[in-house]
């Protein structure tokens, strides 16, 4: 197998179609063709489907996708590591951030990982709903962070960084702010605010349904922001995590005998097919004082 091979067969992989993929990787059809023959010989088994416009992957096709883009990644990574040296350019790091994860807690460690890295530059870029570990492997990204560690891999490093539990929050006006805890008849009587992207969504109302407790959304939002403004506003409570709070004028108490927390991971590529500097920033966060 060369290297072509990879960039002849995801061009394929994203097409489903010989003549698209020939056209995008600039070989004639008859080479790609050929190539994919070749790449099929070699691995014993057909990679494709060829039923006329119904061209799809085989089994063997979908398992060499996530493979072949971690291959993929890596070249490119080296050519930009390359062109960076000689330029004198810094190196760019994608970090995947899941959405409900809030910029507090992390502010000061991008900061030392700034410092501890000057030729670096970190771009970071919000998980799409259903965007995890998946898009590590495939290269999309160098790490992300995550609200929950992935099932263990052998491909993969996770390492936790520290735990978050739910509370609830409420404008500092509120009168139920001076309040240690909350109970849960209190709760509900409060106007609900319901964080659409909320992970403890599902289990939050399973422990409500369990208890006879109705929440009845008033106001429902995907954006963070929003909710947190309205909370703010005095216009009802939310479920929040406890680093999470992103607006001022909004305080957070526990719930009594609702115990839900998360755990934030960050994840990578496991060993040496890493870049030196998320090995670095994995080691850095290993050794932060959370």
């Amino acid at each position: 197998m060369d290297l072509n091979q990879v960039k002849y067969f995801l061009n394929l992989a994203e097409s489903l179609n010989f003549t698209e993929a020939a056209r995008v990787s600039g070989i004639s059809q008859p080479s790609l063709t050929k190539a994919i023959q070749r790449l099929e010989d070699e691995f014993g088994g057909p990679v494709l489907y060829r039923d006329g416009k119904d061209t799809r992957l085989t089994a063997l096709g979908r398992d060499l996708i996530v493979e072949f883009m971690r291959i993929q990644s890596a070249l490119e990574n080296i050519t930009e590591l390359a062109e960076n040296s000689v330029a004198g350019r810094s190196r760019k790091i994608n970090i995947g951030v899941a959405s409900t994860i809030a910029p507090r807690v992390f502010a000061k460690f991008w900061a030392l990982v700034l410092k501890e890295l000057p030729e670096v530059e970190l771009l970071l870029h919000p998980l799409n709903p259903g965007e995890a570990e998946a898009e590590v492997l495939s290269g999309k990204y160098d790490m992300c962070l995550l609200t929950n560690p992935p099932e263990p891999n052998f491909k993969l490093t996770i390492q936790p960084l520290f735990q978050e539990r739910l509370r609830l929050a409420l404008a500092s006006h509120h009168p139920l702010a001076g309040a240690d805890e909350i109970t849960q008849e209190q709760m509900m009587e409060q106007p609900y605010i319901d964080r659409m992207h909320c992970e403890f969504r599902t289990q939050l109302i399973k422990h409500f349904m369990d208890r006879n407790i109705v929440m009845r959304p008033r106001f429902q939002s995907e954006r963070e922001d929003w909710v947190q403004q309205m909370v703010a506003q005095g216009a009802g409570v939310c479920s929040l995590p406890e680093h999470s709070a992103i607006v001022d004028g909004i305080v957070l108490r526990a719930v009594k005998g609702l115990t839900l927390s998360r755990n934030i991971s960050m994840v990578a590529v496991s060993g040496s097919a890493n870049p030196r500097e998320v090995r670095v920033i994995l080691g850095l966060s290993k050794d932060f004082n959370w």
